[in-house]
């Protein structure tokens, strides 16, 4: 077919046509992508995602936040540190536009590292309102810490009662709490000790005090500084075990207590030697201190934790465990068996809220019927620092930090001995390529015979 000029010209308007919407095209999807993302985390456990609890956090901030990273560009290794460390806050970022991003060289700016304070080879300055908190430790659970100290604002004063054997929130042994402290601390909280028999009173501005299973008997003056502190809206952590309280009677009754003698007792974690004395809690009560929280919970050695109703406070009982187990009263051993005549059916509460209006400000009071829940040999187990934090943000009016804790991504390194690394490069480096060579040669020879 003959193309004529009329011909010639209508297909040259057409390709025309076509490049200039293929070209509008290709501006709307780059307009398109840039004003618009969506990705989606292919990662083993979802480790380029930041958890709720850091997500939840965030939203506390609600101001622009600062960071400043001190580190060389390159490493010795010649990793780019830069471009890794922003790798790290993308998610932070996507998640709160306004942190303000920057990097210092401390060796093009020896002046300005030192006047931030900088000590370590790569640190982060972190800014909020005109506070500021240093990091060297780069991963969610780290970064999330220090953010969750900034939004908490002014230091908390927390003090135990010290004195009589109780268990230290600075102690390393296995029934203190030291670990939990420590967690405490990280979270923004300052840890101190008080010896009632010393001071003359329980300060009225602290924001929490915790009384952790003495094991001697307090002093009735000491006993009336813990009453008139809470009677005056002090808020309280008391930790009783299945033990007598140590003169603590008052307090109880204050509170309205009602502490049933003996042990809960589990027989569905019977352990491989001794008593069935483990609770594992998985269903909460519905209140600020549970809400969000799913995780199992381990409560070793509790007793039931009873309050009787009362106009002045509202009580909320938090944990039911052992749905077929019971308090044994009696003696505990590994053939322990349940007794219709004195021991008491599950399921059985073992943490009790409290809480109440005094003059101007809301009182808030938590008692657990076991300590060994938060002790360091225990702390680890199931969601236990979870729910002690979340007990503790509570107490201490802390209510948007409740959230169950970020986790350390999983170890994603691989481990490979130094044979193996020689037989891997071996195969790739010299058996593949031979194998490549001597098919393609096969073949060529095959095609040239058959030719």
């Amino acid at each position: 077919m003959e193309l004529n000029r009329k011909i010639r010209i209508q297909l040259r308007l057409q390709s025309g046509v076509f490049v200039l919407l293929l070209v509008a095209l290709t501006a709307l999807l780059a307009y398109i992508a840039h004003e618009y993302r969506k990705e989606w985390d292919i990662t083993r456990g979802t480790r380029q995602t930041l958890s709720q609890a850091s997500l939840d956090v965030l939203k506390q901030l609600d101001g622009p936040l600062t960071i400043t990273v001190y580190a060389v560009t390159q490493d010795g290794r010649g990793q780019n540190l830069h471009k890794s460390l922003q790798e790290f806050m993308r998610p932070y970022q996507r998640a709160k536009p306004d942190i303000a991003l920057a990097f210092v060289d401390p060796r093009e700016q020896p002046k300005a590292a030192a006047a931030a304070g900088v000590r370590a080879p790569v640190e982060m300055v972190i800014e909020y309102r005109q506070r500021s908190e240093h990091l060297t430790e780069f991963n969610e659970q780290a970064l999330t810490n220090v953010l969750m100290r900034l939004a908490r604002g002014a230091d908390r004063l927390v003090l135990w009662l010290d004195g009589h054997g109780e268990r230290k929130l600075n102690g390393v042994a296995n029934h203190d709490l030291g670990d939990f402290g420590r967690q405490l601390q990280q979270k923004g909280l300052r840890l101190n000790s008080i010896n009632l028999a010393v001071a003359q009173d329980v300060p009225s501005n602290i924001a929490l005090l915790i009384i952790a299973s003495p094991q001697v008997d307090l002093l009735p003056a000491e006993v009336q500084k813990i009453k008139h502190y809470v009677e005056r809206g002090g808020n309280l952590l008391w930790l009783i075990d299945p033990e007598p309280l140590r003169g603590l009677q008052p307090i109880s009754e204050l509170l309205g207590l009602v502490l049933t003698p003996g042990v809960v007792v589990d027989p569905a974690l019977k352990p491989r030697s001794g008593p069935p004395a483990f609770a594992v809690a998985s269903s909460y009560a519905r209140h600020p201190i549970t809400n969000a929280f799913r995780l199992n919970t381990v409560f070793p050695f509790a007793r039931q934790i009873g309050a009787v109703e009362s106009d002045e406070w509202r009580i909320t009982p938090l944990v039911d465990v052992a749905q077929r187990g019971w308090v044994e009263v009696g003696k505990l051993d590994e053939k322990v068996t349940f007794d219709k005549a004195r021991d008491i059916p599950g399921p059985i509460n073992i943490a009790t809220a409290f809480e109440r209006t005094v003059g101007d400000r809301q009182q808030r009071v938590v008692v657990v019927g076991t300590g060994h829940f938060l002790s360091n040999t225990f702390l680890g187990n199931g969601g236990n620092l979870d729910f002690g934090i979340n007990i503790v943000n509570w107490l201490t009016g802390d209510d948007s930090l409740i959230a169950v804790q970020p986790r350390p991504a999983a170890d994603s390194n691989l481990d490979i001995d130094q044979a193996t690394l020689y037989l891997i490069a071996f195969t790739f480096l010299l058996v593949l390529p031979l194998a490549f060579i001597v098919t393609g040669g096969v073949i060529w020879w095959r095609r040239r015979r058959a030719a």
